[in-house]
């Protein structure tokens, strides 16, 4: 009894200490509206690049299930607005969609939801009526495959669902959606799936600028909106209506159903009209947005409750109908340059460029990796540039000119540099997740010359060798983390054995 203990224990703690971090997380949405973007392939490996774990696609595209296969990626898939018919009135045609256009890539590629419809309120053609029994049989679906508690279904909505929002404690569902809310709700609390919600502050300033003060919606608000029902105090609009979500959903009695944030962002490029879609803005709403949700802050209805979102959108999308602005939401352009940038990790500070088209200096620069960047950070990016990157890391291999100084800011750095030259020193190519940083002083010494201008030979004096050899050398020289973690629950286990 007391080894089984001991096991568990040991166990328990080493996965504890593998995943100490959990909580809200943030997800990229990745829309295909345009002509002009990069293989998905290549996009897989942009998202791995900024490590985005959580990506939202709007279909089942076999090729992008192909490209995020083995990458660690969770992926949302969906089920759009013009199968709604066919999915509720047979059962048979889940069950093959599912057997044809997802069993064949999972487990490999990692699918964590599917939505079945897209905001159907603002649909212009009547199908509410049919999304909660495509539901159903997308479940029954998953139900016969065994996938029903790792996959799970919803649908998404715009604020449009809600007949009031302000105050938040007065939040509720618009009535002429009951005939399928009360349905959809039920299921979701049935089956502990979350109530997914497009929220877009943006929309709210560019209506009602006289009303909504930009700060309040940038979460740069000096001051605070209190709700005379509540005497709750928002500094911030998506605050405010998450919880008008979670008010509205009180309001019915389901107390249990999570809010999930399906699409949120700000645009960079608008209309004349349209004077708040900057890069300027859509920088701040983006990182401010990030660092909210990942400290599990919460609402002030529901302090620290953890919320998961994912940010419209990977790409500038050329098209998509309406003003300007809606094809200006992307944080990479379609040639994966930064329209602006952002740190994922919500750690760093996010140097904004003067101009929001200029990538790239005018000027020599180098990537060097920061010092205040964690091991485990620069190893994730060490590990990925010199395997899927194409780095050739002999230069940082024992006995080769950039090995010593021998410590993993010094080796990352000459990594995260070929990287960065190699791909057109372009802002996005050195960011390595937030632990890049740009410098305009040649870091090379003595023999370790550093590439730059965009070379993509290193100097002769930088030995080369087999990019593949090098790459398993420098994986297999820093995974002494994970051997430390699993040191140290073997410790745990010995001596629960010896008491």
């Amino acid at each position: 009894m007391a080894t089984g203990f001991s096991f568990i224990f040991a166990s328990s703690f080493f996965f504890l200490l593998l995943d100490c971090c959990s909580g809200s997380f943030i997800g990229i949405c990745y829309g295909r509206s345009a002509d002009d973007l990069p293989t998905p392939d290549k996009v897989a490996q942009l998202v791995q690049l900024h490590k985005i774990k959580y990506v939202r696609i709007y279909d089942s595209n076999i090729q992008v299930l192909r490209a995020f296969a083995n990458t660690g990626v969770e992926l949302m898939i969906g089920v759009p607005n013009s199968d709604l018919l066919s999915f509720s009135q047979f059962q048979s045609n889940a069950d093959a969609w599912l057997k044809n256009s997802v069993l064949p890539y999972y487990p490999a590629t990692k699918i964590t939801y599917i939505t079945v419809g897209a905001e159907i309120t603002e649909s212009s053609y009547n199908t509410s009526s049919l999304v909660v029994p495509a539901m159903n049989n997308v479940l029954t679906a998953l139900k016969k495959l065994g996938l029903h508690k790792k996959i799970k279904v919803s649908s998404t909505h715009s604020l449009g669902v809600l007949s009031r929002s302000f105050p938040p404690s007065a939040g509720a569902f618009n009535s002429s959606h009951a005939h399928f809310l009360k349905p959809m709700l039920e299921f979701l609390a049935e089956n502990q799936s979350p109530f997914m919600i497009d929220i877009y502050p943006y929309y709210a300033y560019r209506d009602s600028p006289n009303k909504v003060p930009l700060d309040y919606a940038l979460f740069q608000a000096s001051s605070e909106v209190i709700d005379p029902n509540t005497g709750l105090l928002y500094t911030n609009m998506f605050d405010a209506q998450i919880d008008a979500i979670y008010y509205a959903l009180m309001a019915l009695n389901f107390r249990t159903i999570n809010v999930m944030v399906t699409e949120t962002g700000w645009p960079s490029k608008g209309s004349p009209k349209e004077k708040a879609a900057t890069p300027d803005n859509a920088q701040t709403y983006n990182t401010n947005l990030i660092r909210h949700v990942i400290n599990n802050t919460g609402t002030p209805a529901k302090p620290g409750k953890e919320l998961d979102i994912y940010i419209f959108s990977l790409f500038n999308e050329n098209r998509k109908p309406g003003l300007e602005s809606e094809r200006n939401w992307g944080l990479f352009y379609p040639d994966q340059t930064s329209v602006y940038n952002l740190d994922f990790t919500g750690r760093g500070a996010i140097d904004m460029t003067t101009a929001a088209n200029v990538t790239r200096s005018n000027r020599t620069s180098w990537c060097i990796a920061s010092s205040k960047a964690s091991e485990i950070d620069l190893q994730n990016a060490l590990d990925w540039a010199c395997g899927p990157g194409d780095v050739d890391c002999t230069a940082v291999q024992p006995s080769q000119p950039c090995f010593e100084p021998d410590n993993l800011v010094s080796h990352a750095s000459f990594v995260f540099n070929s990287y960065y030259q190699q791909n057109g020193a372009s802002d996005v190519a050195c960011s390595f997740g937030g632990t890049g940083v740009k410098v305009d002083k040649d870091p090379s010494y003595d023999n370790c010359i550093y590439m730059r201008d965009g070379n993509n030979k290193t100097s002769g004096s930088n030995a080369r060798a087999m990019s593949s050899t090098s790459s398993s050398q420098q994986k297999g020289r820093y995974s002494s983390i994970s051997m430390y973690l699993l040191v140290i629950c073997l410790f745990v286990l010995l001596n629960i054995e010896q008491s």
